[in-house]
């Protein structure tokens, strides 16, 4: 296994071309051994509008042929089907095929092994759809292109870190079906995660579902019946885990250093304390797949799309951590 990362570009319509060249045509990054996966027009007409710093752009058929050096970026080129005709910052159907294909390709050189890691730039799940690849998101078609089984999303600041049951289903099919197998589930797979990053001895916590952490079953009994059930199975099993607690606290005494991950039961009672305390730096990490995937943690910002405004710290970030676990 080498250490090459693969970036794909995501939608080209969005902010994902932008972040890419700004993340690794300067600073640290520059000459790293990294790889675009995308539409090397594309960024060639991003170049021509003089909003991102210039670099020259290198188009490789193979990992192999690279030879990484400051200023230069090295493009394996998955052309749009009509790269004259795409507009920035709108829903296209070629632009949601083109992030689809790019993850595809990603993930084969991944699982062959000529790359060691993927970070990806954001795709537009509308345009996804409008393309025919009816995936709610990058965890679940990454997952799908592997055939994993048992993985979890990650959101990744310096100090806090979330893992997710649940991500893209509505909140009443999330009730429905939460179970304690999966809470433990994911439980393990914070362990796993941690201790590959790092942490010898991983402290995690596990959020309530209900106010209060159900509050003895005043205001729910998930807690009684499902999740302390789950934390207790693993404490058995020798893991540090703490819950369940109540979520509008545990965050925030994760982020001040109690607990190195908090387990979230659905999307937005993670996403929300982790953006509001890291919205530039955070970084989305699927955890459970046979190669690390990191990602910018947001979207495609179509309303800045192509105008020299995006920030390209998530970006950056991402593909150093994808740098940073392959190495260790």
């Amino acid at each position: 296994m080498n250490n090459i990362i693969a970036v794909t570009m995501g939608d080209p319509a969005g902010i994902g071309p932008e972040i890419i060249i700004k993340s690794l045509a300067e600073g640290e990054l520059s000459g790293s051994p990294v790889v675009v996966v995308g539409c090397a027009q594309t960024l060639r007409r991003l170049l021509a509008l003089n909003i991102t710093p210039q670099v020259e752009l290198r188009i490789i058929d193979d990992v192999a042929q690279a030879q990484f050096s400051p200023g230069v970026i090295h493009v394996i080129d998955e052309a749009l089907a009509d790269p004259g005709s795409l507009k920035p910052g709108v829903v296209q159907a070629q632009a949601g095929d083109l992030a689809y294909r790019c993850i595809k390709r990603a993930t084969a050189l991944a699982l062959a092994g000529k790359v060691s890691a993927i970070a990806t730039a954001p795709l537009n799940k509308e345009a996804l759809h409008l393309a025919g690849h009816h995936y709610p998101g990058h965890t679940e078609l990454l997952a799908h292109l592997t055939d994993s089984k048992d993985y979890a999303m990650v959101l990744y600041t310096d100090k806090l870190k979330v893992i997710h049951v649940t991500t893209h289903i509505a909140l009443r099919k999330f009730l429905d079906t939460l179970s304690e197998e999966r809470v433990k589930t994911v439980i393990q797979i914070a362990d796993s995660f941690l201790r590959r990053v790092g942490y010898q001895d991983p402290r995690i916590a596990v959020a309530g579902v209900n106010p209060h952490a159900g509050e003895n079953g005043l205001f729910g009994d998930e807690e009684i019946k499902i999740v302390g059930p789950a934390v207790e199975a693993m404490r058995a099993k020798g893991l540090n885990v703490a819950g369940p607690c109540p979520p509008d606290t545990v965050f925030m005494q994760c982020h001040e250093g109690m607990y190195d991950m908090v387990v979230a039961m659905y999307h937005d009672q993670g996403h929300i304390p982790l953006k509001l305390l890291g919205f530039y730096d955070g970084v989305n990490i699927t955890a459970g797949l046979p190669f690390i995937r990191t990602s910018a943690d947001h979207g495609t910002a179509f309303d800045i799309a192509w105008t020299g405004k995006a920030r390209s710290e998530s970006m950056a970030v991402s593909i150093q951590l994808a740098m940073q676990i392959t190495r260790d």
